[in-house]
């Protein structure tokens, strides 16, 4: 195993290797900040096209990642594997800069991070904004069809609680008449008044059980709301209308379309998207 070390050559970072096809030494110049282990290997390779393979490993052995930046590499000792051949890297020596220098460094650093992201922030924006309309215009294709289904299951369900509640008036105009005529013409006030007492006090014990069955007021909006998810479901389950399918398709289209306002105005705020109320 042949040891390698990185040398300062006008305060940039140079190797010396030998390239094992022609056995030429070769001078790479690294720079830190700027290239990543991927590009350093695709530097050798580029150099030497009788390599097949290169990588380069911890001491532990661990493969080293081609996005891991070449300034943190160089902290430590690490192995360069070319085709059979392994050398053993030392790092960089640092103890002879100054601190002046070090810091000088430093801020370098800094300046260089900062520039690159006020550079590549806007092609990153639009990137992200890309990917996020793809995705976006796939989700509306696979809730599209979902949602046509969903309003005819709704009208359905709505016509049907509709005609509910006018058949109970009917009812109770049918009751009330009926009442009406044995009072009036049938029979007196004195036989009819135990009857429309028992009637109430039976209509007041249907309430109290709706209580106990349901754990709700018997209020009449509720009662329509209820009886109009109960059609609902009772509809969507025999059209084979997936519910939990819909209400994630809706959840991720909520949470791609609020990523999007984020990314174009992080002063808005996103509305929330109506779903489909789950099952009492």
């Amino acid at each position: 195993m042949e040891a390698l070390m990185f040398e300062y050559r006008h305060g940039i970072p140079v190797l010396n290797l030998v390239l094992p096809s022609r056995g030429e030494r070769c001078q790479f110049t690294v720079k830190p900040l700027l290239m990543t282990v991927g590009d350093f290997l695709k530097d050798i390779q580029n150099e030497d096209k009788g390599i097949d393979r290169a990588g380069i490993f911890h001491e532990d052995g661990t493969k080293v990642s081609s996005s891991t930046l070449m300034d943190v590499l160089l902290r430590s000792h690490f192995k360069l594997v070319i085709n059979n051949l392994t050398y053993e890297v030392q790092p960089l020596i640092r103890g002879e800069l100054s601190s002046e220098h070090i810091t000088q460094m430093d801020d370098i650093k800094t300046l260089v991070h900062k520039l690159y992201s006020t550079l590549y922030l806007e092609q990153h924006q639009l990137q992200k904004e890309r990917q996020l309309l793809e995705k976006l215009e796939v989700l509306r294709e696979q809730i599209q069809p979902l949602e046509q289904m969903k309003d005819k299951i709704l009208q359905k369900a709505e016509a049907k609680t509709t005609k509910l509640l006018w058949i109970g008036l009917a009812l109770m105009s049918t009751q009330a008449g009926a009442l009406a005529w044995l009072t009036w013409w049938v029979y007196s006030w004195d036989i009819m008044e135990p009857v429309t007492y028992f009637i109430t006090y039976g209509s007041a014990m249907a309430f109290y059980a709706y209580f106990v069955l349901t754990r709700q007021d018997y209020v009449y909006p509720d009662i329509k709301d209820r009886q109009f998810l109960h059609y609902f479901y009772q509809k969507a389950e025999r059209h084979r209308f997936e519910i939990e399918k819909y209400n994630k398709l809706k959840d991720d289209l909520a949470l791609v379309e609020q990523e999007l306002k984020r990314l174009r105005d992080p002063l808005k705020l996103k509305l929330p998207v109506q779903q489909v109320d789950d099952k009492d």
